[in-house]
């Protein structure tokens, strides 16, 4: 019987990456919190490389919020995602539970469907596992 992965280290949440990074045309994949810190990168990313993004999706994703109560006057909208096209491809962010975001870039010919819902799918995935409680030893010692 395999455990929950834990939350608590980096390396044990990028699991949730690997199904993006397997769809054509996403080069690199972030799981990021709020205040823009690392919770897991696509293994092509180096570290500088995700820091930067996980700093940028923090960024960009409080600047959509803004840009959008702006038009609205709503005190403070739920995004669904963020989208910035670029002659390189496409950067997009949504939400990942209280606090975590989900970005990838993808190549300019990525179908930006199949992203959406796949990473949508993964947000599930990551909301399920996080809300699981971690085994304990003891659980363990007993199977």
């Amino acid at each position: 019987m395999s455990s929950t992965p834990s939350p608590t280290a980096t390396d044990e949440i990028s699991w949730v990456l690997t199904p993006l990074l397997e769809l054509p045309g996403v080069l690199h994949a972030v799981i990021a919190t709020g205040d823009g810190l690392v919770e897991g990168a696509s293994d092509g990313l180096e570290r500088a490389s995700a820091e930067r993004v996980a700093a940028m999706t923090a960024t960009v994703h409080a600047a959509a919020r803004a840009f959008t109560a702006a038009f609205t006057d709503a005190e403070r909208p739920r995004l669904a995602q963020t989208v910035v096209e670029s002659d390189l491809g496409y950067a997009v962010v949504v939400p990942a539970g209280e606090n975590t975001s989900l970005a990838v870039f993808t190549s300019p010919d990525a179908q930006l469907g199949n992203v959406a819902y796949q990473m949508q799918l993964q947000v599930a995935a990551l909301g399920r596992a996080l809300a699981s409680p971690a085994r304990r030893q003891e659980d363990d010692d007993r199977s």
